[in-house]
């Protein structure tokens, strides 16, 4: 019997979850769907349809983006479950990932956007005086990424910093698929950089290849669930992008 909280059952759940991911063909039918319903029930058909609960055909931008960062945190708690406690708090930290982007745009004097205002989590930080806003953020759950604050361009790096420190073990120790994932991502966060438009799918392709190879070479390793929640923060932005943008196309074409 394999036992919960074990790198046997981690593995198992994972490569059951993998198993379930949509391969090519798939991507391309939900792709080539220009309405809006029609796409959101071909989607509903596949292993997607958890990630749609709560999103229909008249739902707004906002409501999307709301829903789909439900349905990340809860997909980093169910990961977190499958993972022994001493992995728990650095599986936990992926939930955050989300936040860097608009935590950056805030650092670097952004003014909040509508959804910010809106969203119990944001709306003290957005509340509170451009000043006054590293503070708050140092002093809440979020405290690992106050440093970067006055260096946005470091939010990312500082994320890593804190997530290698909740790790029960240093990276070199702890199994060699570890170590080949924070290479394989910070080199990907280079190009990604570098690259020119339009370039932007080609490198998430890329990437979800090397991730695929590398959760075959993690078996037994705590790696496979890092490496499994990276290959679904690639689909989930790639389920992201058709949603957004068949919902944002409806609304002008009404206006």
């Amino acid at each position: 019997m394999i036992e919960c909280g074990s790198l046997e059952f981690a593995y198992a759940r994972v490569h059951a979850r993998h198993g379930q991911r949509l391969d090519e063909p798939a991507w391309r039918r939900i792709e080539t769907m220009r309405e809006f319903a029609p796409m959101l029930e071909l989607a509903r058909r596949t292993a997607l349809r958890p990630w749609l609960v709560g999103v229909t055909a008249d739902s707004s931008v906002h409501q999307i983006e709301a829903t789909l960062r439900g349905h990340w945190q809860a997909l980093v708690d169910e990961a977190a479950a499958w993972t022994a406690a001493p992995w728990q708090p650095a599986v936990v930290w992926c939930a955050v990932l989300p936040d860097l982007g608009p935590l950056q745009h805030l650092a670097r004097h952004g003014e909040p956007v509508a959804w910010m205002r809106r969203e119990a989590a944001w709306r003290e930080l957005c509340a509170a005086p451009a000043a006054a806003r590293a503070a708050l953020l140092g002093a809440g759950p979020l405290a690992p990424l106050a440093r970067a604050w006055s260096e946005p361009a470091s939010i990312g790096q500082a994320w890593l910093a804190e997530w290698t420190r909740r790790l029960p073990l240093p990276i070199d120790r702890a199994g060699v698929a570890l170590g080949q994932l924070v290479r394989v991502l910070l080199a990907h966060g280079r190009a990604f950089g570098d690259a020119a438009p339009g370039q932007g799918g080609l490198l998430r392709g890329a990437l979800r290849a090397r991730m695929a190879v590398l959760l075959r070479r993690a078996a037994l390793e705590p790696a496979a669930v890092f490496v499994h929640i990276v290959l679904c923060a690639l689909d989930l932005e790639r389920l992201r992008g058709e949603l957004l943008r068949r919902s944002a196309f409806a609304r002008w074409r009404v206006h």
